[in-house]
């Protein structure tokens, strides 16, 4: 059986992904950082109804705890898929905006990608199969007001995706990133009202986190043995 590794997988978009690649077949690593009760009943729960789960915590910006953690799931054997879905928002213009508000979404979003993947590379090249899965923003496509720090850290995300993708495609192992537009979760609820989401998405409403399971779930299947190094938007047609 594949394994698989969600980061922030106790959250709303998260916890729909690791219910889909559970459903799918793969046993699923839900990791949180301060939420490990939630992605240990999320685990549970999954495991009550016949897949296969388990929790793991650590703190995505701290590269040797990090480490430590992967290297005691990677004694178990090579993780073929990483979702690096851990992110936080740390909203303001920058006018205003405080150097620690800049570093701690950076550091969460893009140097928590490469703390979680790199050390998972060697052992999924070794099997000759493996999934990188990015969770970016519409927010590195196009901007958004008070998000200049998520937003160049999803669109760092980018270009380490593209680059990644060249240099592990000769070892079938694809790479690619998952660009949700508004979707309606807990972090959400409030920031966009119904007047506000027909404003702005065509489709007049907001996409849940199970439509962007399902494309997480497609992207690590083989059925997407041949896409790799694509950014792929989800957004109910904005762009």
């Amino acid at each position: 059986m594949k394994r698989a590794l969600v980061t922030g997988g106790s959250g709303g978009i998260g916890a729909a992904i690791c219910r889909r690649l559970a459903a799918d077949g793969l046993h699923v690593i839900v990791h949180a950082n301060s939420r490990l009760p939630q992605a240990r009943k999320l685990a549970a729960e999954i495991s009550a109804a016949g897949a296969a789960a388990q929790a793991v915590a650590f703190d995505v910006t701290d590269r040797a705890r990090t480490g430590a953690a992967l290297e005691e799931l990677l004694a178990g054997g090579p993780i073929q898929v990483v979702v690096n879905n851990a992110g936080i928002h740390d909203d303001a213009v920058m006018p205003a905006m405080k150097p620690g508000q800049w570093s701690r979404v950076i550091d969460v979003s893009l140097n928590g990608f490469f703390n979680v993947t790199q050390p998972l590379l060697l052992p999924m090249m070794a099997t000759r199969w493996g999934r990188v899965i990015s969770i970016s923003s519409v927010a590195a496509l196009t901007g958004n007001r008070g998000q200049s720090n998520y937003a160049a850290a999803k669109a760092g995300l980018h270009g380490a995706t593209k680059s990644l993708a060249i240099e592990l495609a000769s070892r079938g192992v694809t790479v690619n990133a998952v660009a949700p537009g508004i979707i309606a979760t807990a972090m959400t609820e409030g920031v966009f009202p119904k007047e506000k989401i027909e404003q702005l998405v065509p489709m007049k409403r907001a996409g849940t986190p199970e439509e962007v399971a399902a494309l997480v779930g497609f992207l690590a299947s083989e059925q997407a043995s041949y896409i790799s190094g694509q950014i792929i938007s989800i957004n109910g047609g904005m762009f």
